[in-house]
């Protein structure tokens, strides 16, 4: 397994070819947030190793591509904030060989998806349409009237900043009514609709394209403050496709990216990212109000399956969470007559954490970042944390009852972006995977595997290597949970390139990798569809 190696220091040069920038911990990684690499036509890629012939398969990844943009007068424009960068869309084909003794073929190619969106900034002179963190120049909001004003035509797909997460054949939205054909294999992809942590999504490959939002789908939900959350719901007759409302109850409004189902259950847990409806308009990061310690999170438990609504609420003490990684049912210990939800997140003290994400912060050669990486401290780290909602009722219950924490682990490899083999959802899984930010670099720096029995891991680590997201893909004549590959696409920090990275998910060896011809910019989510049929691996 790699080892971290310590290499005499790394420079790279400056953008403006004027002098060379020195990195931090010798860990480059300006590449992977400003990529001018774009491949709009499908190439080839060099594989090196082997790859599975069960991997095979369409690999999505989505997120953040360029963080600046040239005005039309010459300006820089940067953003702030990782989370508003200009969202590009990947697409790794990954062909199954005649010979099964052969590696696969892997093709590529690569779209950015906001150049309308790019297009008025350069005519504005302005990035004030950028929601979630950008930070305001106060000349300009003092002088803004005196400023050109770009009025866009009737929004395009690209002019909107979608780019989180990926979902095929999305049901309600897919022109195939038939919902037992949304799983079938990645021959069958027939809509492919990126999301975003607002009331808005766009079809980045279908017959239809188009910027769409949820009440297009369901009319009960207008408004951007108000949350649509789209759960397989056993009750929905599926010949009429008509979507029965769960519950509704009142909660404090929250920044929530993630939440959890088990086979019965919704659960919704409000965490301490409470939000301040005041101060939207200065950027939503700003309208998430510090964590209080002493206000606790809550947890809302919703029947799926017999229509009694909201049927229980719990407390923990506070935290913060981005995702989630999996729940579940299971007996009791006190009493084995009753059922407890067992549920697993990727834990922080703090939504402060999301200010830990600005560019300043994260590019390998920025003084800011360099200084706040040597200044750091455990507060910002995360962990994988089990909590259990104990005796959880069948019906309604009034009283708010307490929520466990059972352990928390990891927290030296501070691990985030989970992924797990996608048939131990709903159930008690052992194996977790994540990547990791343990400080040796600006963003992440290593791939962990977590036994959640044992509570040891395993970490992947190259020096200068940046991985992002591991994708899970199950053999599926493997009987191990663990028995699979995961991909990720890294960053080679000193090439300055990226390549696609196949480890095995026993052992975390490298088994194989194709090699990019540009940078790929660190994205956040994607989808994995096998050639072979099933279940894709991924968000959904």
């Amino acid at each position: 397994m790699p080892s971290i190696t310590t290499d005499s220091a790394v420079t790279t040069q400056a953008s403006n070819g004027s002098k060379d920038q020195v990195h931090y911990n010798n860990w480059p990684n300006d590449k992977g947030f400003d990529p001018e690499y774009e491949q709009r036509e499908t190439v080839e890629l060099q594989v090196t190793g082997h790859i599975p012939a069960y991997a095979a398969g369409v690999l999505y990844r989505t997120g953040p591509g360029a963080s600046q943009v040239e005005a039309d007068n010459g300006e820089t424009l940067r953003l702030s904030h990782w989370f508003d960068g200009f969202s590009q869309t990947h697409r790794f084909q990954i062909l199954a060989p005649e010979d099964s003794s052969a590696s696969p073929r892997v093709l590529y190619n690569s779209r950015f998806s906001t150049d309308d969106l790019m297009e008025e900034a350069r005519r504005t002179r302005s990035l004030d349409m950028v929601s979630f963190g950008q930070k305001r120049d106060p000349c300009k909001s003092v002088l803004g009237k005196v400023h050109s004003e770009f009025v866009p035509q009737p929004p395009t797909p690209s002019s909107k900043n979608i780019g989180v997460t990926l979902s095929i054949n999305v049901p309600g939205l897919d022109e195939t009514p038939d919902s037992t054909s949304r799983w079938s294999d990645s021959k069958q992809i027939r809509t492919l609709y990126a999301k975003t942590d607002y009331n808005a999504f766009k079809k980045p490959r279908s017959r239809d394209p188009g910027a769409h939002r949820p009440s297009h789908a369901d009319k009960s939900t207008p408004g951007p403050l108000r949350p649509t959350i789209s759960i397989p719901c056993p009750i929905r007759p599926p010949a009429t496709g008509e979507t029965t409302i769960l519950a509704t109850f009142d909660a404090t409004p929250a920044y929530l990216h993630s939440l959890l189902i088990t086979e019965e259950h919704v659960v919704l847990c409000v965490w301490n990212s409470h939000v301040n409806p005041l101060k939207l308009k200065e950027s939503f990061i700003n309208a998430i109000a510090p964590t209080d310690p002493s206000q606790p999170a809550t947890w809302y438990v919703i029947d799926r399956k017999h229509g009694n609504g909201l049927i229980a609420t719990y407390d923990s003490p506070a935290f913060f969470c981005f995702h989630t990684v999996n729940a579940w049912l299971e007996p009791s210990a006190e009493d084995p007559t009753k059922t407890d939800i067992v549920a697993d997140v990727v834990r922080t003290d703090s939504s402060d954490f999301i200010k830990t994400l600005y560019y300043d912060t994260l590019i390998s050669s920025f003084d800011a970042a360099k200084d706040f990486q040597k200044k750091r401290s455990d507060f910002y780290r995360t962990t994988f944390t089990r909590f259990r909602l104990p005796a959880v009722p069948s019906a309604p219950c009034a009283e708010t009852r307490k929520a466990e924490v059972e352990w928390s682990a990891c927290k030296s490899l501070s691990p985030e972006l989970p992924t797990m083999h996608p048939k131990r959802v709903t159930q008690k899984h052992r194996y977790v995977y994540a990547v990791t930010f343990r400080g040796e670099a600006t963003l992440t720096d290593g791939i962990m595997k977590l036994d959640c029995e044992t509570q040891e891991s395993m970490l992947w680590a190259c020096h200068g290597q940046s991985p992002g997201e591991a994708i899970f893909v199950p053999n599926p004549e493997g009987t191990d949970e663990d028995d699979g590959v995961l991909l990720s696409v890294v960053l080679d920090g000193q090439r300055g390139k990226s390549y696609l990275l196949c480890l095995d998910a026993r052992d975390l060896s490298e088994l194989g990798r194709a090699n990019v011809d540009g940078a790929v910019g660190f994205g956040f989510h994607g989808q994995h569809v096998p050639t072979l049929g099933g279940m894709p691996t991924g968000d959904y």
